[in-house]
């Protein structure tokens, strides 16, 4: 089952990666025509701006012009805005199907060769690791404890942070725990997965 999975997975990589390179090239033509359309570099009324404002802006630009202005930015930057989410989620999307792969094609290994054990203590480090990053990303762009979309990392850090903060002083205005948790992680991981082989 794993295996017809795994196998599956690497079909979709095989064509999703040219699929991401056709959509980044599409979006580049796109982008760069709507922000010509845009400066006047190429007429406004004419049928390459009515192609463009019919069929390229209403999904690439126009969501990015909102959120632009919304922030107080140019509208004229919203079509490179609009590529840059283009080509960066289609990055993200091969990169979260490629992990998806390994990961199952690991799984599979271990289950075969009975560390499994070794395995669920592995994710469960990551899983940590990743939920202090998460934590780092969300204190540089204003992220609340309480936000839905931030509360998982709080709630799997807390534990471990709160004793930390109490014994290391801040150094001026950075909170260095995050950084002493997250080495902290690597040597305890270090010493289970010792331990257990």
């Amino acid at each position: 089952m794993i295996e017809t999975v795994v196998g599956g997975l690497s079909l979709v990589l095989q064509l999703l990666r040219p699929a991401v390179f056709v959509a980044g090239a599409v979006a580049a033509l796109g982008a760069a025509g709507s922000w010509a359309v845009r400066t006047r570099r190429i007429s406004p009324f004419g049928g390459v701006a009515r192609f463009i404002r019919g069929n390229i802006d209403p999904w690439l630009v126009a969501p990015m012009e909102r959120r632009l202005l919304r922030a107080g930015g140019t509208p004229y930057a919203a079509p490179w805005w609009g590529l840059a989410v283009v080509i960066l989620g289609g990055l993200l999307l091969i990169s979260l199907v490629q992990f998806v792969r390994d990961e199952l094609a690991t799984l599979y290994i271990a289950t075969q060769s009975g560390q499994f054990l070794l395995l669920l203590v592995r994710w469960t480090f990551s899983v940590l690791r990743i939920a202090l990053m998460a934590r780092v990303i969300s204190s540089w762009v204003g992220g609340s404890p309480y936000s839905k979309w931030w509360r998982w990392s709080y709630v799997l850090t807390e534990w471990m942070l709160a004793p930390l903060r109490q014994i290391i002083p801040t150094i001026g205005m950075i909170d260095i725990t995050v950084l002493v948790a997250y080495f902290g992680l690597g040597f305890l991981e270090g010493a289970v997965m010792g331990a257990l082989r």
